[in-house]
């Protein structure tokens, strides 16, 4: 009888990914995924420690399950990821029965390490280096990118897949314990890339999300040869058969003309960036090391929009981080108020241990501060989404069905319908979240709406039944894929400049 897996994911979709090619690897050692607990002879945690809520789901996690290995004591039980990298003796401590603790640069080695334990009967320990344990090379090597075969069952749908490009991060943000748990910036080869993107397309895939922690730092030397995230993107928007290309998460000072060129001029990319900027005052900025101020940020946003007209751009926050005055939050609420993003995610300060914050900085403003905050600045993002939405109504989109919508899912239990006029749900080119009717034939195609209506997280329409469905996007692309990275890429002309007020 197959052994059973089963695993639970916690953080970005990096965390996702990860946990995929976890599942795929353990799926060719014999096991089959199990969505039960007490089903399970492996029990997996996917870490993430952003966010100390984030650490405090994984723990009551673990108490959840302390009683399967009681009352079977040949279950074995992981840890892995940020947490595993960052806090191994705060897990023995917490969790004395996890029999594995495997970090992010070690997933590799999952499938042994389980074999391991129920050879050994003793708990497995597999982290990389820390950033201070020896030389940038010996800490790079620790990190392993683990990018095997794919498992398209893994996927929350057969036809959208993430695709890592980098891992690890250099920029030191002292609220950050990405640097810590994921290790330097490595940028994988442009050919691994373009390898995997053409085997997911040959699985179904239509759609790919290139991750990387600051995505757009992107750059693979080899000899001669200088491959940019705007060159990467040219040579997998020629496969045939993949229709959208998306990228997160951004970094402000690393958004360069030539890949604002390439979202411009290459019809499969989406005409959407997500960009961070954190906070609106130039003192919590520098706090924060995030090496730009608030005026850089709006010329870079403007440069965005000057050069990709139509655009939509999202951002992250954080209120409340250590010395953040009332003033200096103000400056925040300016900052969205005339940004206009099209959404926000804002987050209260948490101090991390281990981060430059913790150690330099009191975590100084109080809690009920932090969420009223939250609050005010959700209210200010929250009409900019509304002016956002509304302003698509009207308009003609091109959305990739992805599946019933989260109330048709609650509504739908249990009811099998062949045919069924449903809710489905799905995005525009623009990142917009669309809901129509329709049948869930229409699952996996690329169709036209027509936007009637809109709230300020979603766009409403009806679908266009004078157009075919599964819209073929390749037919206007080249039909090959580059055996060499593409070099210097120049990608149309720019239209000319418009200023954006700045605060």
């Amino acid at each position: 009888m197959p052994q059973k897996v089963y695993i639970e994911t916690v953080g970005c979709q990096m965390n996702v990914l990860d946990s995929e090619l976890v599942i795929g690897a353990l799926r060719k050692h014999g096991y089959d995924l199990t969505d039960s607990p007490a089903d399970a002879d492996v029990l997996l945690f996917n870490t993430c420690s952003v966010r100390e809520h984030a650490e405090d789901k994984t723990y009551s996690a673990l108490g959840r399950v302390r009683p399967i290995k009681r009352d079977k004591p040949d279950t074995v039980i992981g840890v892995l990821g940020c947490m595993a990298q960052k806090d191994q003796d705060a897990i023995r401590k917490r969790a004395p029965f996890v029999d594995m603790i495997v970090g992010t640069g070690q997933l590799g080695a999952v499938p042994e390490l389980v074999d391991k334990v129920r050879a050994t009967r003793t708990p497995q320990l597999a982290v990389s280096l820390g950033r201070a344990d020896g030389g940038r090379n010996e800490v790079e090597a620790s990190f392993i990118s683990y990018d095997p075969a794919r498992d398209p069952s893994m996927r929350p749908t057969p036809f959208q897949a993430y695709v890592r490009i980098q891992i690890g991060c250099d920029k030191f943000c002292t609220y950050c314990v990405v640097p810590s748990t994921r290790g330097p910036e490595q940028s994988r080869p442009p050919e691994h890339i373009w390898n995997e993107v053409r085997q997911l397309v040959d699985q179904g895939c239509k759609e790919v999300t290139l991750l990387g922690q600051t995505v757009n730092s992107y750059v693979y030397e080899s000899g001669d040869t200088r491959t940019r995230l705007s060159d990467l993107i040219a040579g997998m928007h020629e496969v045939n058969g993949l229709e959208r290309i998306k990228f997160v998460t951004n970094y402000p000072k690393d958004m360069t003309d030539d890949l604002l060129d390439a979202v411009r001029e290459l019809p499969k990319v989406v005409k959407y960036l997500h960009v961070p900027v954190q906070s609106g005052c130039d003192e919590v900025l520098k706090r924060m090391k995030r090496n730009y101020t608030a005026d850089y940020y709006m010329e870079m946003l403007a440069r965005c929009r000057e050069l990709v007209p139509g655009v939509s751009v999202s951002s992250d926050f954080i209120v409340g981080f250590c010395g953040e005055t009332e003033e200096s939050f103000q400056k925040s609420m300016e900052l969205v108020r005339v940004a206009q993003f099209k959404n926000s995610f804002i987050f209260k300060y948490s101090e991390r241990a281990g981060t430059k914050a913790a150690d330099r900085y009191p975590d100084d403003v109080p809690d009920d501060v932090k969420k009223r905050r939250n609050n005010d600045l959700l209210a200010v993002q929250n009409e900019n989404s509304r002016i956002d939405h509304r302003a698509q109504v009207g308009k003609v989109v091109e959305v990739l069905v992805e599946g019933p919508s989260r109330r048709e899912q609650r509504a739908s239990r249990g009811r099998e319908e062949p045919g069924h006029i449903t809710q489905l749900t799905g995005r525009s080119m623009a990142d917009h979240i669309v809901v129509f009717d329709g049948t869930e034939r229409l699952v996996g195609h690329t169709i036209r709406i027509a936007i009637t209506d809109a709230s300020p997280f979603t766009l409403y329409g009806n679908v266009l039944t004078d157009e075919s469905v599964g819209v073929d996007t390749t037919d206007r692309q080249p039909n090959r894929v580059p055996n060499s990275p593409p070099s210097n890429l120049e990608i149309g002309t720019r239209p000319e400049r418009f200023s954006l007020p700045l605060i």
